[in-house]
């Protein structure tokens, strides 16, 4: 009997997440708490999976809402739709990056520092770290040869 309520509540549980992915919200309507919810999770693998479909179908069904609320906008010509859409689907109309600055301006060498933060850096971002500063330094050469 138990085990029939709590399969129950999984299920109730599941099909809200599929329209509102929202793990608070959801709990709160199948009146299931946080805590059993993933208490559940743990302790059931196959639930877990059901929850992360369950998840990325409510995400799913968000967007299509929200694509659809955006294109009414813009048929009522709301100018803020009409630029967030063409910023963020239009590539003439992306929000670019200019740098400016003058090629031949004189570069200054790193410190003992900036080296071992670059040489850290590249690797984290597990780069051979010999191939990476050996890099860095044949780039600095070549612009000290170029002076």
């Amino acid at each position: 009997m138990v085990d029939e309520r709590t399969e129950r509540d999984k299920q109730s549980l599941i099909e809200v997440l599929k329209e509102l992915p929202i793990i608070q919200i959801a709990c709160k309507k199948s009146g299931i708490s946080r805590a059993t919810y993933y208490r559940w999770r743990k302790e059931d693998k196959y639930f877990s999976q059901q929850c992360d479909n369950a998840l990325k179908q409510g995400n799913e069904y968000i967007n299509d809402m929200s694509e659809s609320q955006l294109v009414s906008l813009i048929r009522e010509k709301s100018w803020p739709a009409i630029s967030f859409w063409l910023r963020k689907c239009n590539p003439k109309f992306k929000d670019k990056i200019e740098i400016t600055g003058e090629i031949n301006s004189p570069r200054n060498e790193l410190t003992p520092e900036q080296q071992a933060i670059v040489t850290e850096a590249l690797r984290l971002a597990s780069l051979n770290v010999d191939e990476g500063t050996e890099e860095i330094k044949n780039n600095e050469d070549n612009q000290n040869n170029e002076k």
